[in-house]
């Protein structure tokens, strides 16, 4: 049984919600410290959450926010999808308030009533690299990763287990 199984997904966002101001403020000391096993602790952490929590379970980084798309990102779904990359931007994306391409709606058009993604080998780079747990100098994204936490229950587990081993840093 996946970790998110046993949890409620929607009580993980109540919970994160409410340790939100904790959460910063060990983010905060974290950012000072710039701790150098923080992206070993970090790895071993994500590994660790994401074999007990499946995001098909989940999938409410696609249900809740968008993407930013690149041109790489356009021109590898429209021709996924067989359609010139101005009739993939005219039916799919609009340019948001910082000037980023970003899908129309919400929830993502390609996820399917199963949370698979039918666009998945082609997907964005954003959707492959989110929550952006795996990655290196994880301290330059802890404001993205605190955002992420309300969002993503594996982000905020992920938190949970660091602030259990604080005293390594």
């Amino acid at each position: 049984m996946s970790f998110s199984n046993q949890i409620p997904i929607m009580e993980i966002k109540n919970r994160a919600q409410d340790l939100w101001q904790e959460n910063k403020i060990f983010f905060a000391r974290l950012k000072k410290k710039k701790p150098k096993k923080l992206d070993k602790t970090v790895h071993e952490l994500h590994d660790e959450v994401f074999q007990e929590i499946d995001c098909l379970d989940c999938a409410n980084c696609c249900k809740s926010i968008s993407p930013t798309l690149y041109d790489k990102d356009i021109e590898r779904l429209s021709k996924n999808l067989k359609i010139k990359p101005s009739q993939f931007l005219e039916e799919y994306l609009y340019l948001d308030d910082e000037g980023d391409y970003v899908f129309k709606q919400t929830p993502c058009p390609f996820l399917l009533p199963d949370n698979y993604c039918q666009v998945y080998e082609s997907r964005p780079k954003a959707c492959r690299e989110y929550p952006h747990t795996d990655r290196s100098r994880f301290y330059q994204l802890l404001n993205l990763t605190l955002k992420n936490s309300l969002i993503c229950p594996a982000v905020f587990e992920l938190i949970e287990r660091l602030k259990q081993r604080k005293e390594q840093f």
